[in-house]
């Protein structure tokens, strides 16, 4: 089988590998449509933020389908739909264990969630970034039509948010510069998608918002800068969550905005828990996110689709596809 691998820093392979045996425990999993992250870039770099070895095959935002279960697996069968989890106990599947970027896989039921038939392959490999954004949505707590929600960043998880706050009823306001993301912010739901460029931005909250700021604020870019600007922008009593991820970066914040405003702020890392509602919403909602995947390769290609997916720019979400991928 065809397997990504990063072998050492900077260094990525497409190898053909075994296909690997499975205990009875496990079940072989045939990719069919997997992400690539901007943690990804991070591993293959070097500077993930857990430890990790090479060679490693990378892949934790995935789709696919079982092709074989182990004599103890009784939850799934072969032709299943899955997708699964990536952080199992201490371990992170894609990171410091090998994931799902090869044409097969080894998996334990307890990481897996069937697909529900509304989602396509594209979907289901979008579950993990979306599940992101719609834990902080949980984790800011009764988002609804009263709300305005402000968010900070149409990478991957922002849009999520924009898209969950949206299908909740909120009033959603979407702050990025890059014209290709805000327009995929507009059609995800921002009623208003505002400019940080184009002049303070707490300025331009006030304005779209009557002075009264956002009652949700969920900051998605990981940028210190940014992170300190969303406590100006939000309202009296407001909940804030920061979802984007900075290791030991700064920046200078007026933090008695959060004791002046009465702000209840929240910091969060990944979605642990929320899987499986979060299909439940995703299958109920209806939300088509497949527009995010503005690049797709085989996994031949793969050094082509790592370098496509640095092009933030161009590229919201780069997939490799294996098979029937859709």
């Amino acid at each position: 089988m065809k397997a990504l691998r990063f072998t050492a820093a900077d260094a990525v392979s497409v190898d053909e590998l075994e296909v690997p045996r499975i205990a009875a425990d496990e079940v072989l999993v045939a990719a069919r449509s997997v992400g690539i992250c901007h943690s990804d870039v991070e591993l293959l770099e070097g500077r993930y933020i857990i430890p990790f070895s090479y060679p490693v095959i990378p892949g934790h935002e995935w789709s696919g389908q079982i092709v074989e279960t182990g004599a103890d697996v009784t939850e799934f069968a072969p032709g299943d739909r899955v997708v699964g989890e990536c952080v199992i106990g201490d371990d992170h599947f894609g990171f410091s264990i090998s994931g799902a970027a090869a044409e097969f896989f080894v998996a334990k039921p307890a990481w897996l969630h069937r697909l529900p038939d509304s989602l396509s392959f594209t979907d289901g490999a979008l579950v993990e970034p979306f599940s992101c954004g719609y834990h902080a949505l949980m984790k800011a707590g009764n988002v609804n039509a009263s709300d305005t929600v402000v968010v900070f960043g149409a990478g991957p998880i922002g849009l999520g948010v924009t898209a969950g706050a949206a299908a909740l009823g909120a009033r959603t306001i979407t702050v990025e510069p890059a014209a290709g993301r805000a327009e995929a912010a507009r059609k995800l739901g921002a009623e208003v998608v505002l400019d940080p460029t184009a002049g303070p931005i707490a300025e331009q909250v006030a304005e779209a918002t009557g002075g009264a700021g956002g009652t949700v604020v969920i900051e998605a870019t990981g940028r210190p800068s940014v992170m300190a600007d969303v406590l100006d922008v939000a309202a009296h009593g407001a909940r804030v969550v920061y979802v984007g991820i900075d290791v030991g970066g700064s920046a200078p914040a007026k933090l008695g905005l959060i004791q002046s405003k009465e702000l209840s702020i929240r910091g969060i890392i990944g979605s642990p828990g929320v899987w499986p509602e979060t299909l439940r919403f995703l299958d109920r909602a209806g939300l088509d996110l497949s527009d995010l995947v503005t690049g797709r390769f085989p996994v031949e290609r793969a050094a082509e689709a790592i370098t496509a997916s640095r092009d933030t720019a161009k590229n919201i979400k780069v997939h490799l596809e294996f098979g029937a991928a859709r």
